[in-house]
């Protein structure tokens, strides 16, 4: 006589579900607040000098600064199960972001500034001493990342997800008062505008982070069991130190795309509606990137594999479905002429890069699926290697695309961004086999089933 035991039970695709979408909604909110931004910069003197000042020196800038901390959403959501471990990952993101933080007053208040926008980005002129302007608002940006994403780790982890889009929703909402003002006020520079909404966003969700993470440390981190064994800072960085390392290989990508578009056909234009565009996608593309900690949090419950993978699958349909539904109907020439009032020229460079920005919802999604799964194997070598090989794939191919001059920057640094992915996604996958098929095998092992003897022999 045969029954399965209840630890054989699959995740449900609601529980997965319920995990998902405040995390998704979080990020679709983050991600609309470029598109936002880049609509008042528009409707503000000089748009096209503020856009690129903006999207060419202020945000790849500041993400690169900010690099080595963005990855403690993961490494919280992973580790912070007791009191011990949140406090030695305390520590590390207080000091880490400390020091990264002074590293961006040195880059924004000093002449290293001009070295690195003039010299290593080679941007256009008129957008170098913009761009210094919003770096320098910018300042408060990487602090206040640390702390938030540092303590929304713990609310991911202990099953208050939807705690986080309302974080997001009180950051936008401080956007839009800021955005709103310069608005009305009209003759503020649109990268001062900008950068102070920005810099305003990210402080409110952190402090609305640390008001509600309160109550959780209190009730339900302080009382967990220890974990056995302890971890220690030499653990924490061998895992850590690889993360961080991913997130500033990989960001190292956006300066230069700036340098290499800087270079090609129509580079302000190009450096103009590049913040316009990928404001967009990423609104898209940020589908797949929530679902990064939900693979973290519920891959280690048994049963979590089949539910995990069909839900990728599901994810991965319906995120490309939605830009090419965007794409090919009148909604695009809505959003980039109206939303974002482009002028008719850069509109329509805008839609048709959309289409060379399909793939990118799709690789999204899957490299949620395939790191989420090598963090949870602790092997997050792996995760760095396949950044070396995006940054690798996009150092060989944005200096072809500037030797041959044949398109516009927007369209080649969309084409690499997209190439690079591939190659990302393929590594990780690889990478990931071993952990997915111990999980896999983890499953079946639960489902087998437990005979018994009731014949008294």
């Amino acid at each position: 006589m045969g029954s399965y035991p209840s630890a054989g039970e699959q995740l449900s695709i609601r529980r997965i579900f319920n995990t998902w979408w405040p995390l998704a909604l979080s990020w679709l909110l983050m991600g609309a607040e470029l598109p936002v931004l880049s609509a008042v910069v528009a409707r503000l003197p000089d748009p096209e000098i503020n856009l690129a000042a903006y999207g060419g020196i202020v945000f790849p800038l500041a993400l690169i600064v900010e690099s080595p901390v963005i990855m403690l959403l993961a490494a919280s959501t992973a580790l912070c199960k007791d009191w011990s471990s949140y406090q030695l990952i305390r520590r590390f993101t207080i000091v880490i972001g400390a020091v990264m933080t002074a590293v961006h007053v040195l880059v924004a208040f000093t002449p290293l500034y001009y070295v690195v926008a003039g010299s290593l980005l080679g941007v256009p002129e008129e957008i170098i001493q913009p761009g210094r302007i919003g770096l320098m608002l910018m300042t408060p940006w990487t602090w206040s990342i640390a702390y938030r994403r540092f303590n929304q780790g713990v609310l991911i982890r202990f099953g208050h997800s939807r705690t986080i889009s309302i974080g997001t929703g009180i950051r936008l909402a401080t956007n839009a008062v800021v955005l709103t003002i310069g608005y009305i006020a009209g003759s503020v520079p649109g990268i001062v505008v900008a950068s102070l909404a920005v810099a305003s966003g990210v402080i409110s969700e952190a402090v609305y982070t640390g008001i509600v993470v309160r109550p959780v440390l209190v009730k339900e981190l302080r009382p967990s069991a220890p974990v056995v064994p302890a971890l220690t800072l030499r653990v924490f960085l061998a895992f850590y130190i690889p993360l961080a390392m991913t997130s500033l290989l990989f960001l190292l990508s956006n300066p230069m795309g700036s340098a290499a578009i800087s270079r090609m056909p129509l580079a302000l234009e190009s450096l103009a509606v590049w913040p316009v565009v990928s404001g967009l996608v990423f609104m898209f593309r940020s589908l797949g990137v929530a679902y990064n900690e939900v693979v973290v949090a519920l891959i280690d419950e048994r049963g979590s594999f089949a539910g995990l993978r069909r839900f990728t699958s599901w994810l991965v349909v319906g995120s490309v479905a939605a830009l090419i539904l965007l794409a090919i109907t009148p909604m695009s020439t809505f959003w980039f002429g109206t939303v974002s009032a482009l002028s008719p020229e850069l509109a329509s460079m805008a839609r048709l890069a959309l289409f060379y920005a399909m793939p990118l919802p799709v690789f999204a999604v899957l490299q949620s699926w395939y790191q989420g799964a090598i963090l949870h194997g602790r092997q997050t070598r792996g995760v760095t290697e396949a950044v070396i090989l995006y940054l690798f794939v996009s150092a060989v191919l944005y200096p072809v695309g500037v030797l041959w001059g044949g398109l516009p920057g927007l369209y080649v640094g969309l084409g690499v961004l997209g190439l690079s992915m591939a190659a990302q996604t393929g590594w990780l996958w690889y990478r990931s086999r071993p952990v997915l098929g111990e999980v896999r095998q983890r499953d079946m092992d639960a489902q087998t089933p437990i005979t018994v003897d009731i014949s008294g022999g």
